[in-house]
């Protein structure tokens, strides 16, 4: 599998959009994607994931109707689309991505927001000015 390769960080104000990218090779079917956020001082936190076997998806909590996961099979590309952002919103992203996952175990976006991933990228930053 090829290197987890993210990228379209950067500063943005508050309020608006903005749409992280990352190349993530080949997997299978059975696998999963997410996207995670540090904050400075602040514990790593899964925010959005997707099933690839049938692109479901889920997000956590604090994120849910900000942000769309959304992937380009096409492309092995994993989207992270965040609107009205907001100054929590200010963190470093990183993709991450789990192979062949036990369908008996997990077979949809709600169990990837909560899986143990092994395949990480190396994180982009995104800041939130006001």
């Amino acid at each position: 599998r090829a290197q987890l390769v993210e990228s379209g960080g950067g500063s943005v104000q508050a309020g608006g959009s903005l749409r992280l990218s990352c190349k993530y090779g080949i997997y299978d079917i059975s696998s999963c994607l997410a996207w995670f956020r540090q904050a400075p001082g602040k514990e790593r936190e899964a925010v959005a994931a997707l099933y690839i076997g049938d692109d479901s998806t889920a997000y956590s909590d604090s994120v849910k109707d900000r942000f769309t996961i959304s992937r380009d099979a096409a492309e092995n590309t994993v989207h992270l689309q965040i609107a009205d952002l907001k100054s929590e919103d200010a963190a470093t992203y990183y993709c991450a991505a789990a192979d062949k996952v036990p369908p008996r175990v997990c077979d949809g976006g709600y169990c990837c927001l909560r899986w143990e991933y092994d395949d990480w990228g190396q994180g982009t930053q995104v800041t939130v000015s006001s």
